[in-house]
C-alpha cells in the first residue's frame, strides 16, 4: 500500500499505510505520523477515519492496513475505538508486504465495544 510510504516514523522507523472505503466506494488513505512525545502520535487507521470524516463521509464498508511485518498488524485498541464508532462492525483488512493477508470485521477484534448505545 503507497499510503505506508508517507509515514512519518522518524523514531520507531515503523511505518503503517490504511485505507478506507466509504459507502459510494471512494478510498481515504492514511499514515502513521509521529511525534517526540509519542502520546500525540496518530495511527494510519485514525488519520484515514478523520481525513474521510473531515470531508463528510459518515459511512464506510471496509478499512485495508498494511504494515512490513511478518505477523499481521491489527489496529491497536485506541483505533478500534474509534473504528467501532464511526464504522461500526465493518470488514478490516490485514497485509503485509510479502502478500499474507487476512480478513476479518472489526466485532472480532473488539468483541466488548463501548459506544453510544450505554448513555
Amino acid at each position: 500500500m503507497h499510503a505506508r510510504e508517507n509515514a512519518h516514523a522518524p523514531f520507531s522507523k515503523f511505518r503503517v499505510g490504511a485505507a478506507v472505503e466509504d459507502s459510494a466506494g471512494h478510498v481515504h488513505t492514511g499514515c502513521n505520523v509521529e511525534n517526540a512525545t509519542y502520546g500525540l502520535t496518530l495511527c494510519a487507521e485514525r488519520v484515514a477515519i478523520f481525513k474521510a470524516i473531515s470531508e463528510g463521509v459518515r459511512r464506510f464498508k471496509r478499512m485495508g492496513v498494511v504494515a512490513n511485518t511478518e505477523e499481521l498488524t491489527p489496529p491497536c485498541g485506541a483505533c478500534r475505538q474509534i473504528l467501532w464508532e464511526f464504522c461500526g462492525d465493518i470488514e478490516i483488512v490485514l497485509a503485509n508486504l510479502n502478500g499474507k493477508s487476512e480478513t476479518l470485521r472489526l466485532g472480532a477484534l473488539f468483541p466488548r465495544p463501548f459506544d453510544g448505545s450505554f448513555f
